[in-house]
């Protein structure tokens, strides 16, 4: 046998392997392209991210799943494992392993990244996923223990988060796109409109609008001071503390509907089910809300006001009307940051209506302000006295009762104030014009917990 003879045969093995190798290649290459064409093709369908990982995870036989920026496992999928099951052990791997220097990272970067193999796990590609400029989550891909994680394993993660990114992207416009319907629907009830042509009926049923329960409009508006600071800043705080009410009242009751409009949110809020008295939940929700909002924002101030009840449709423009005078009435007396009702106005409804709030209460000084100049120290318990007289329906014994006192005082006390003031409260006209000021009184001085709580007053 010649020399190259011997010399071909000893080549041969060489050769063997590398066909292998070439043959291996191939493969996997055609699994790529194959992959890709699966993934790309869920693009063209009405697939969501669930669907996507699936498709990974039996292509692959590795566990992925997508966490979102906060830490949360959005959708994940396994090849042995239910789904639920696979995504509590990716909860529990990430929180283990405090992974968010490294999301955060890929977030920066735009890259991808390959965790290594640990003496307890195997080694995880980690994948940003882009929608435009955002990164809303990421995609993990877990390997098997020994496993060869070569460079296809990172080619396919990344191909996988572009088309995620891609379906969140076309979740992101549907969800604005139904946002806008949902706001220009909301915002037609409020206004009033379609109600010559029947179409405002049809608005709310697509709102989901039970008309067959009472609810109620409340219109609420956030004022932001403190450290607020720069405009730009206070207006993420506006929309903070906006995306709070929103999130407080649709994790509550599933049935509101819920609009942040421009400088207010408003709520069209189901009253009650017929087993508490009408206006007791929404009075419990709005309180409760606001010691929320004070809670999370103290540099907010967050005031609610509401509309009276409404059933029919065309009912929710009136109510919305009222809870936006209630929120300029509360604004106008300085009593920002509490829950006020339409109908708790009573007659400062009317009051209110005067442009010039000094007119109103030199109205009241004329009438009433003599209690005070000439008598000091009594004026205050004059002027109690005579609110509780009047809310008695001029009954000096009910006042008396009220009051802890003897009849005998009240009539005395009342008497003094007519000597004072030189009214008659046994005539029409005077007696409306006195409890026309003490309403006045008690909306423009901030007297409304001493003339209408008379049993706190001193004795």
């Amino acid at each position: 046998m010649s020399k190259v003879e011997t010399s071909h045969l000893a080549r041969q093995p060489a050769v063997v392997l590398d066909e292998r190798a070439v043959q291996r290649e191939n493969a996997l290459l055609r699994e790529l392209v194959t992959v890709y064409q699966h993934l790309t093709g869920l693009t063209l369908q009405d697939a969501d991210v669930s669907t996507v990982l699936q498709l990974l995870a039996s292509r692959t036989a590795a566990t992925v799943a997508v966490v979102s920026r906060g830490l949360e496992v959005m959708a994940a999928a396994g090849p042995d494992l239910p789904d639920d099951e696979v995504a509590g052990n990716v909860r529990d791997y990430v929180a283990a392993r405090r992974l968010g220097t490294v999301l955060n990272s890929t977030a920066q970067t735009r890259r991808s990244l390959r965790l290594p193999d640990t003496a307890d796990s195997a080694g995880v590609i980690v994948a940003p996923i882009l929608v435009g400029d955002d990164v809303p989550a990421y995609l993990l891909t877990f390997s098997k223990a020994g496993a060869d994680g070569g460079d296809m394993s990172l080619l396919v993660t990344e191909h996988a988060a572009t088309i995620c990114g891609v379906i969140l992207g076309r979740e992101r416009v549907v969800a604005a796109a139904a946002r806008q319907v949902r706001d220009d629907l909301v915002e037609g009830l409020l206004l009033g409109a379609g109600h010559g042509n029947g179409e405002v009926g049809r608005w709310a049923r697509h709102l989901g609008y039970d008309a067959s329960r009472e609810h109620r409009i409340l219109a609420i508006a956030i004022e932001t001071t403190g450290s607020a600071g720069a405009s730009g800043s206070a207006a993420a705080l506006w929309k903070r503390v906006a995306t709070a009410i929103d999130h407080f009242f649709a994790s509550r009751l599933p049935g509101a509907i819920i609009a942040v409009r421009e400088g207010e949110v408003v709520i069209v809020l189901p009253d009650h089910d017929g087993q508490a008295p009408p206006g007791t939940e929404v009075s419990r929700l709005t309180a409760s809300c606001l010691t929320r909002m004070r809670d999370l924002f103290p540099e907010a101030v967050v005031t609610i006001g509401i509309g009276g009840s409404c059933r029919d449709p065309a009912e929710i423009a009136r109510s919305y009307g009222q809870a936006r005078r209630t929120i300029d009435a509360v604004v106008r007396l300085g009593r920002q940051g509490q829950a006020v009702a339409f109908e708790d106005l009573g007659i400062h409804r009317l009051l209110l209506q005067v442009p010039d709030l000094a007119e109103l209460k030199s109205f009241a000084t004329e009438i009433l302000g003599e209690l005070d100049r000439q008598d000091p120290q009594r004026g205050a318990e004059l002027l109690a006295t005579l609110a509780c007289y009047f809310r008695e329906n001029n009954s000096p014994q009910r006042t008396a009762q009220s009051l802890h006192v003897h009849p005998n005082t009240v009539a005395y006390r009342i008497r003094r104030v007519q000597e004072i003031t030189g009214l008659r409260l046994d005539t029409y006209r005077d007696r409306l014009m006195a409890q026309v000021a003490i309403e006045i009184l008690a909306a423009t001085e901030g007297g409304m917990d001493v003339l209408h709580a008379p049993e706190r007053m001193p004795r």
